[in-house]
């Protein structure tokens, strides 16, 4: 851990994000988790405990960010790990739930650096959160596979526009016991784990101890980091 300021995490109510807010917390950072309602950031802040609190923010609402973003400073780590799924069909296009995808991540997430900059840290650091689905595309994922594409290529101008502060991009696969998944039937996930070469899936924990080493390694920028247990290999 490095610099003076908290950690951020943006969408840490919740699956992956709630996992990296508890390992921050462990290793004793101040930290600030966010979701869209107020009442559960501050009570997902209080069950993981230490130096954590609770905030809310809405990246489908990009100009309201600024004003929910005001008492946030000075920060060294920033993750913004917050996801929507759009299930979306290019032959039944849903424009609504499409342009809440793309603002969030695209527009959202740029917004909520934006903000920041001025509150970043000389040696702070930023991982914004992608997904596989941009290599590996499935029928509905029009939506989700061209943002999370967005995102890997953010990240490398905005390595350069915020040098010297280092910015990378996570990108999970099949997380096997995330929110996403730990309901799906056992024969969904074991066709997964049978195309996977480790023959395991990832987990929260895994996802979330990279990150960690994202925000960490400061001879690491502009990269995009693959945790899917080389599962595009199969």
């Amino acid at each position: 851990m490095s610099g003076t300021g908290c950690a951020l995490v943006v969408g840490g109510t919740g699956g992956i994000g709630k996992e990296l807010a508890k390992l921050l917390a462990q290793r004793g950072e101040e930290v600030i988790i966010t979701g869209r309602d107020a009442a559960r950031a501050q009570s997902v802040a209080s069950e993981i405990g230490g130096k954590v609190r609770g905030l809310a923010v809405d990246l489908g609402k990009p100009e309201e960010i600024a004003a929910a973003l005001a008492g946030v400073g000075p920060v060294t780590h920033l993750v913004l790990s917050a996801i929507d799924r759009d299930d979306n069909k290019v032959r039944d296009f849903k424009i609504a739930g499409a342009l809440r995808l793309v603002t969030m991540k695209l527009v959202g997430y740029a917004e909520v650096i934006h903000t920041l900059v001025p509150r970043l840290t000389p040696d702070a650091s930023i991982v914004v959160y992608g997904g596989q689905a941009k290599e590996r595309p499935y029928p509905g994922s029009t939506t989700v596979s061209t943002v999370n594409g967005g995102v890997s290529t953010m990240i490398h101008s905005l390595a350069v526009e915020l040098a010297p502060i280092r910015i990378n991009a996570l990108h999970p696969g099949i997380v096997g016991d995330s929110p996403a998944w730990n309901g799906k039937p056992p024969a969904v996930l074991e066709a997964v784990r049978a195309r996977t070469p480790t023959g395991r899936l990832a987990t929260m924990e895994q996802v979330a101890q990279a990150t960690l080493f994202l925000l960490d390694n400061q001879a690491i920028n502009g990269v995009n980091l693959a945790v899917d247990g080389g599962w595009l290999l199969m």
